[in-house]
């Protein structure tokens, strides 16, 4: 992926993150009170909206850390993205597929951490 590739794909998962706040905060607060899912909604929003950036941040340098940036893109679509679906749907076998998103985000940070020390 070339640098401007990523920071398309960063700043439009930005974007989203901001629709998919406001949404659910209005479109759908009706849905997500009835399900008693508006925090998890939010928790969705979050983490989604901070690993945009971070994908942002990465597409800024002048060569791109390409694992982590894929592991934080691949964290925002499993983890945020089956927060989401259970919110909307409240269909609880998606919090299974939760932890793997979470665990794609946490190996985003290890490889910053260990690219990091490899350049130090």
């Amino acid at each position: 992926m070339s640098l401007v590739s990523a920071r398309r794909t960063a700043a439009a998962l930005g974007l989203l993150a901001v629709a998919l706040g406001a949404f659910g905060a209005h479109g759908l607060k009706n849905l997500l009170a009835q399900h008693g899912t508006a925090a998890i909604w939010e928790k969705a929003v979050l983490y989604h909206f901070i690993h945009a950036v971070m994908l942002f941040v990465l597409a800024e340098r002048n060569a791109l850390p390409r694992l982590a940036w894929s592991f934080f893109l691949a964290g925002i679509l499993i983890f945020s993205g089956s927060l989401y679906l259970l919110a909307a749907t409240d269909l609880h076998w998606l919090g299974a597929v939760t932890p793997v998103g979470g665990l794609c985000l946490l190996a985003g940070w290890l490889a910053l951490v260990l690219g990091s020390a490899r350049t130090s």
